[in-house]
């Protein structure tokens, strides 16, 4: 009698979940038709959603709200808190599934080459949104003591990083941030926050909405130079082609130009300042940035003057993109940080790995917004469902629904379910509900799991013993 396919996802965010609903939208799904089980090292779903986009940000986290119909699909199974490889190998993972989609994103901080970037107090921008967003893995405290910092790069994260910088503590209260990090943004000392690009207004890599919401705070007044309103036959070419870039510019040119506010946390964003250095004192922290001016060269590309300037800094935040972690058993590109492919199947020697897929920044690299993985998820499911139509794939040796589960299970991991998601939602929202927030984000991986295996009451006694523990630990 004939089985369904068997297709493992590794990585439960948005690019796994979208490969999981192109496969059941495809063909194959009819009869005999598709199992899919989706692996995620955290103990919930939705990775980047949940773990890399700001707080502030309800209407991009209402992404949500279109996977969770997804996962809600009798045809697929969420493991969480399974770590690929130490709770599960590529060759284990071949035992159980006919094919093997990798979606692991990026979650690290790229690196960028230039005196001083050791120094204590430059910092990642990954890092710091992983601290914010209450990642599991990550401390519960973050040193925020500098009265002027620097954010380096003119993407929606460099915003993101600025804006939780620049907002007060109390602004972001409604959102579901935990206990630990508007305890540690009270006591954030920031009251001039400095973006630097090295290029002008028609590069810079927001989008128009990221870029006016910075505007509506009360609290934050929006600064741009308007000697760094500039283009060039390049530049005016890519702003009469692209609506996106036309409105980004439009808006800053509208800030150059208006007269400077009273509002008490200043924001200023500097276009051709390349950063060269990071300044430190004797004992190692940073006390300064080190900046070129540059200027544009007809194409929309920028050349150095010779003319620095060393501004007044105390921290520095990198925000000049992401980097995904090496796959252990996979090829590996370390320059672009992705996984060699054709289309989506991994490519190792020349010759395609069989039955061996990946999708998502770990295919393409970190670049775009979170709707462009669905085209990458398209086309990486298109070429699994050819290769399984042409006998290409292996056959596992153990392809039942219950093989995974009796592995995991024997070897003692803690794996969450869809089910235990529901649970854990629940036991956040029930957190939330007496300070009328819509939920709090439960940050502790034990307590998650405990939230997710057992009823939404006795979870928050988990919290509760979580942070008294903590309260008890703290001088």
């Amino acid at each position: 009698m004939p089985r369904p396919l068997r297709v493992a996802i590794v990585g439960a965010g948005p690019a796994g979940i979208y490969a999981a609903d192109a496969l059941l939208k495809s063909e194959a799904a009819t009869d005999p038709g598709v199992s899919i089980d989706l692996f995620e090292r955290m103990p919930a779903p939705f990775g980047l959603i949940r773990y890399g986009v700001a707080p502030d940000h309800p209407r991009i986290k209402g992404i949500i709200t279109a996977l969770h119909q997804v996962l809600d699909k009798p045809q697929i199974r969420l493991f969480g808190n399974v770590d690929y490889p130490t709770d599960l190998s590529l060759d284990e993972l071949r035992d159980f599934y006919d094919a093997v989609i990798f979606s692991t994103g990026a979650e690290a901080d790229r690196a960028l080459d230039i005196p001083g970037i050791e120094l204590d107090g430059s910092y990642g921008a990954a890092s710091f949104v992983s601290w914010y967003d209450g990642h599991p893995d990550v401390p519960r405290t973050w040193p925020l003591e500098a009265e002027k910092v620097a954010v380096l790069g003119v993407g929606n994260v460099a915003l993101d990083v600025a804006r939780i910088l620049a907002k007060t503590a109390d602004e972001l209260l409604p959102t579901e941030i935990p206990p630990n990090v508007h305890e540690g943004l009270a006591k954030n000392k920031a009251l001039e926050v400095h973006v630097f690009g090295r290029r002008g207004p028609a590069q810079a890599k927001f989008s128009p909405m990221e870029l006016r919401e910075l505007d509506h705070s009360p609290n934050i007044e929006v600064i741009v130079n308007p000697e760094d309103i500039d283009y060039d036959e390049g530049s005016t070419v890519a702003r009469r082609a692209n609506k996106q870039i036309h409105m980004v510019a439009q808006t800053l040119e509208n800030w150059a130009i208006r007269d400077v506010g009273d509002r008490p946390h200043k924001l200023f964003l500097h276009f051709f300042e390349s950063p060269a250095e990071i300044v430190g004192d004797e004992n190692g922290k940073v006390v300064g940035l080190r900046t070129e001016r540059t200027e544009l060269d007809g194409t929309g590309n920028v050349k150095g003057t010779g003319e620095f300037t060393t501004w007044d800094i105390g921290a520095v935040y990198r925000a000049v993109g992401y980097l995904s972690e090496e796959l252990p058993k996979l090829p590996w590109d370390a320059t672009s940080g992705t996984v060699p492919h054709e289309a989506g199947r991994v490519v190792e020697g020349g010759e395609h790995l069989r039955s061996t897929y990946v999708t998502g920044w770990i295919k393409r690299g970190p670049v775009g917004l979170i709707g462009h993985t669905k085209g990458d998820a398209n086309e990486t499911v298109a070429c699994l469902l050819e290769d399984h139509r042409e006998g290409r794939l292996h056959a596992p040796q153990a392809p039942g629904e219950d093989a995974i589960v009796r592995h995991l299970e024997a070897r003692g991991v803690a794996y969450t379910t869809w089910d235990g998601w529901y649970r854990l939602d629940a036991a956040e929202r029930a957190l939330g509900e007496p300070h009328g927030r819509e939920r709090i984000k439960i940050v502790e991986r034990e307590a998650m799991v405990k939230a997710s295996l057992e009823a939404a009451e006795a979870a928050e006694k988990a919290v509760e013993a979580v942070e008294a523990a903590e309260a008890a630990e703290r001088p």
